[in-house]
């Protein structure tokens, strides 16, 4: 492809000429670089990198797209979604953040507005909770999906100031024995998949000591495409431990 230059320099560089590329041209980037975003995001990188007047390198472009990924920026969840009872625009908006905000419960301390959930437990005390997907990442690279999927939430209730005590998962999956002959191209047998994501988890977990106290696990052909793992972590914290603002001086 000719619009991709490579820089000399103390490592490999490629950059990516998207200046005044037409739609073939970024289709045919796309596809020689294994991007996945659609056309109109590659016009929204492509007009970018024309108001910057430069190049992106490829890490630049595989950034973005991961960020425009459905695993980062949720399009299901954020999208339109037509249902046999009508339109659902946002599943997240429709279902969950309006559900939160019609109750208005005074035991919500934080939702919808940080790392993780907050609600009130006893007196001074809360209880921080974070559950995340991360199903594409563990039907690829199953170990490695699922552990960084647990650390991902672990992470999360960190960063609200609680003190992770307890790990959840929720692990969807095909049948264990489901043929082999009958696998859509380039998926990995349940079995596989099962072993791989339950020892992610395990791994990862018992590596920094937090405990999986429960979870549930599911086996039905409907999971064969795609795996879905579901991890979460339970945190504690005194009110007095959240901060909603960082400000100057704060040690981060």
């Amino acid at each position: 492809m000719s619009r991709i230059i490579r820089v000399e320099g103390s490592f490999p560089l490629l950059q990516v000429d998207l200046l005044n590329a037409s739609d073939g041209e970024l289709l045919e980037l796309r596809d020689g670089l294994g991007l996945g975003m659609s056309l109109e995001e590659l016009r929204h990188v492509r007009d970018l990198y024309t108001l910057l007047e430069r190049r992106p390198t490829d890490v630049e472009l595989q950034t973005f797209d991961q960020t425009y990924s459905e695993h980062c920026s949720h399009k299901t969840f954020k999208g339109v979604v037509e249902t046999p009872g009508g339109r659902v625009d946002s599943l997240i908006r429709t279902y969950l953040r309006r559900l939160v905000e019609e109750l208005s419960p005074d035991w919500c301390f934080s939702v919808f507005e940080d790392n993780a959930g907050i609600v009130e437990f006893e007196g001074d005390v809360c209880v921080a909770v974070k559950v995340e997907t991360h199903n594409h990442p563990s039907a690829i690279e199953p170990f490695g999906g699922a552990a960084t999927g647990l650390g991902g939430v672990i992470r999360d209730i960190l960063g609200v100031w609680a003190e992770p005590i307890a790990n959840t998962d929720v692990l969807c999956f095909g049948p264990l024995d489901y043929p082999y002959e009958e696998l859509p191209r380039g998926v990995k047998h349940p079995s596989i998949l099962f072993e791989g994501v339950v020892d992610g988890i395990g791994s990862y977990g018992n590596s920094i000591g937090i405990p999986t106290v429960n979870g549930a696990t599911v086996f039905d052909e409907g999971y064969v495409g795609n795996v879905l793992v579901y991890a979460g972590c339970i945190g504690l914290l005194e009110k007095s431990q959240y901060v909603r603002a960082v400000e100057k001086g704060d040690y981060v």
